[in-house]
């Protein structure tokens, strides 16, 4: 593979995690990731409240962005929806771009 056509992979995978960095940049985001990630069968938005100080319109805006983005998934047990990391596609696509970058740029 030319050098030209690295870099043009690299690019391309960067814009692909995007996204996802732009989910990982916010503080409230990442505090629920982290709330979630102690409770494997996941949380509804009343547990999420009780863990972050935020309202529970902002809670659920913030779900909104993480289910978008591939982090989140939602399981319904009754009326109520339950949310749990869903972390694979989001990893993979972040892992392969670091691969990239480190099989084609110099470090120091």
């Amino acid at each position: 593979m030319s050098n030209k056509e690295s870099k043009e992979k690299i690019l391309d995978q960067f814009r692909l995690c995007i996204p996802y960095f732009n989910v990982l940049s916010d503080e409230n985001r990442q505090s629920i990731i982290m709330l979630l990630a102690e409770e494997e069968e996941g949380l509804n938005v009343n547990k999420i409240t009780e863990g972050i100080p935020l309202s529970r319109p902002a809670i659920s805006h913030h779900l909104k962005i993480l289910k978008q983005a591939g982090f989140v998934g939602i399981k319904k047990i009754g009326t109520e929806n339950f949310y749990f990391l869903t972390l694979k596609k989001p990893i993979e696509e972040i892992e392969q771009l670091l691969h990239f970058i480190e099989g084609t740029c110099h470090f120091r």
